[in-house]
């Protein structure tokens, strides 16, 4: 409670004189500003007050608290004013007070207040506690507002109706309280009070932002219960939310539903269902939700137009995406530099020069530097290096000084062809201008020496590199362990990943499938099954290509029911054979004669949805022809040919090597005239093939 003092002194000293300013007053210089405060004042002066017999009234106080007096003299007053005889505080006068606290945050000042007007049996209304909860809000204070809330039933007897629950859900999502927000909203239709579009929209707000969009659609379909209908807000928060998460069909039909019930979206609204429709390749829809902006009588905005120029020029229609820059009224430096950047990745590098040159500076459109960035890493990766000077000459009589990501694209374009030297020059200028190499410049010297051989000078800018404080990625280690199994440095590289950890870095997919197939081609399966243990462990998920390699390595060794294994946990694993993995097994299967086992594969391999082609064949034909199984080798060939698959000479000199085998000379010599008639040209091993069978059979 406020405590009670003797204030007759002080209010004296404070306004006994009509021409001084109060505390905390700002002097004017103006004597018309310095009457209107002595007019306002006056009435209040103690002297005066006493000679004129004139009492403050509730009216009078509520004007002079709304006065900028500071806090310590309005409480003054307020207290002289309530020693009054037959005088009694109003209502109006103390949330005039409690304004004021509530401004300068003394909030203890306030509670002391709520007491004192409890005790006084002040009725409380519902605006006053609104206010009080809005300016905690203010002063960063969710949960005392929250507080408040509970409080406003139970110590003061003032029941909260919407208004109170809607300032305290906005105060909850403007703090980013968003856990809070269903609590409050759902303590509110507890207590039977109905909440209001603007409730809910604060709620499926909060829901969204922690990415409960299904739990915020499924309130939206709630608001019809409670007499409200969903308004543009909600739909537009709810669209949102859906083309953030990447769900554009469902933006797209909410979007729709939002058309057919009425509601006029706004351009950003239509903003994020184009732009959703962009990122998921639908251009041309997005195009026609322009001519239906349009159609709606609402304009298309620079974001509008810069958003389906970028969409189309990643779909690879540039020329599209021109011809609708050439209808924009005032296309920005943002959207031609998204065309530019659509020619550039097709490798149309003049047009993107045309674009800059002949378009952007005739329309008064002057290019930043992210547009001789583009053009420069464009030429870089063209080797046009004398026009890359040309361009970076041009940058700078204009004032505009590289940045990281152009001196980046510089390094990258001199290591890619080889050109070290001027790669260097670069990063000297880079120093010269107080710039630092990044991780990615370092990392184009890096692969650049590693593909070189120049192993130890670039382990050597590794360790540069942690001293300059710039961390080694993944991709630094993926250029060294790559650089030293070409080396054959297998123990070397198997170190660097063990070190790995030691940085921080995780190793990725392609620095295991390095390591894997280097140590298989050695002949080292075990190291790289040990490997490729190690890779699932970590949560890198083994892909077909590993598991092809590692089956590979255990069929040519002869350890093919091991590799039957691998492909059991690679269909465990839910990773996808490809015809690569079935010609392995089935070749294996079939060089250590167990052929029918290889045949039943194929009827598997064709009921998962790969099709047999002629090296699958010729595994099973080289397989049954080493059996003795000639008429089923006939049989089968027939069947390939059947299938549409074309006998190469492969196939061929396998049968006429075993016809030979087995002094079919006859059978051998018409299947090469059927060979050579389905026009299959025989190879130096077919004919090495008939002339060594032919001539021993003449000897003998």
């Amino acid at each position: 409670m406020i405590k009670r003092y003797n204030f007759a002194i002080p209010i004296i000293k404070t306004l006994s004189n009509p021409y001084k300013t109060p505390r905390n007053l700002t002097t004017s210089t103006s004597s018309d500003s310095e009457n209107e405060w002595q007019k306002l004042l006056k009435p209040f002066d103690l002297r005066e007050l006493r000679k004129s017999l004139n009492w403050v009234t509730p009216q009078r106080l509520c004007k002079l608290l709304e006065l900028p007096i500071e806090v310590e003299t309005s409480l003054e007053i307020f207290n002289w004013a309530g020693t009054q005889k037959g005088y009694s505080h109003t209502f109006e006068v103390y949330y005039a007070l409690i304004d004021k606290l509530g401004r300068a945050e003394d909030f203890k000042a306030i509670e002391g207040l709520l007491c004192r007007m409890k005790e006084e049996g002040v009725v409380f209304r519902e605006n006053l506690f609104i206010l009080i909860m809005k300016w905690y809000g203010k002063a960063g204070r969710p949960g005392n507002a929250n507080r408040m809330l509970d409080e406003m039933p139970k110590r003061f007897g003032c029941d909260p109706t919407f208004r109170s629950y809607n300032v305290v859900l906005d105060i909850l999502v403007a703090e980013k309280c968003l856990e809070n927000v269903p609590v409050v909203f759902f303590r509110m239709l507890d207590k039977g009070v109905f909440p209001t579009v603007f409730s809910f929209s604060i709620v499926i707000k909060a829901l969204c932002a922690v990415n409960n969009v299904d739990g915020a659609w499924g309130l939206m379909r709630e608001m019809t219960k409670y007499g409200c209908v969903p308004d543009e807000w909600v739909y537009h928060v709810l669209i949102r939310a859906l083309h953030k998460g990447g769900r554009v069909k469902d933006a797209l039909r909410l979007f729709e539903e939002m058309l057919l019930l009425g509601c006029s979206p706004d351009v950003d609204a239509f903003n994020d269902v184009i732009h959703g429709l962009c990122r998921v390749g639908s251009v041309n829809e997005a195009s026609r939700l322009v001519d239906r902006m349009l159609h709606r009588g609402c304009t298309p905005n620079d974001v509008t137009y810069g958003i389906l120029v970028d969409g189309l020029c990643k779909k690879g229609q540039v020329d599209e995406a021109s011809a609708l820059l050439n209808k924009v009224p005032k296309p920005n430096v943002v959207m031609f530099n998204a065309l530019i950047n659509g020619y550039l990745m097709r490798g149309r590098l003049s047009e993107a020069k045309a674009v800059v040159y002949e378009n952007m500076i005739s329309k008064g459109c002057d290019p930043d530097i992210f547009t001789y960035t583009m053009l420069i890493h464009g030429l870089c990766k063209a080797g046009r290096f004398g026009m890359v000077k040309e361009l970076m000459d041009e940058m700078w009589a204009k004032g505009m000084t590289p940045n990281i990501v152009t001196y980046t694209s510089l390094i990258d374009g001199f290591c890619k062809n080889g050109r070290m030297e001027e790669a260097r020059d670069v990063w000297e200028e880079m120093s010269a201008n107080s710039m630092s190499l990044n991780t990615i410049g370092y990392n184009c010297f890096v692969s650049a020496l590693c593909k070189d051989g120049r192993i130890h000078e670039a382990m050597a800018l590794v360790d540069r590199m942690s001293t300059e404080g710039c961390k080694p990625d993944v991709f630094t280690f993926s250029s060294l362990i790559h650089g030293l199994c070409k080396r054959g440095q297998l123990e070397d590289a198997l170190k660097t990943y063990q070190d790995l950890l030691l940085y921080g870095v995780v190793a990725n997919s392609v620095i295991y499938n390095t390591l894997i197939h280097a140590f298989l081609k050695k002949g080292r399966w075990e190291v790289a099954l040990k490997l490729s243990n190690e890779m699932s462990f970590r949560g890198c998920a083994v892909d077909v290509v590993t598991y092809n390699g590692l089956m590979k390595a255990l069929c040519k060794g002869g350890e093919v029911e091991k590799g039957l294994g691998m492909f059991e946990k690679m269909l465990r694993e839910n990773v996808v054979p490809n015809n690569i993995t079935y010609n392995l097994l089935i070749d294996g299967l079939c060089k250590v004669g167990r052929v029918q086992d290889a045949l039943e594969l194929l009827k598997e391999m064709v009921h998962r949805g790969s099709m047999p082609d002629i090296i699958t064949y010729n595994s099973l034909l080289n397989g049954l022809c080493k059996l003795g199984r000639i008429p089923e080798a006939f049989n089968l060939l027939d069947r390939l040919i059947t299938e549409g698959v074309v006998p190469d000479a492969v196939t061929y000199n396998t049968l006429i090597s075993w016809h030979c085998k087995s002094g079919m000379l006859a059978d051998a010599n018409l299947l090469l005239s059927r060979a050579i008639d389905n026009g299959v040209i025989p190879n130096t091993r077919t004919w090495y093939i008939m002339v060594n069978n032919f001539v021993r059979d003449y000897a003998y």
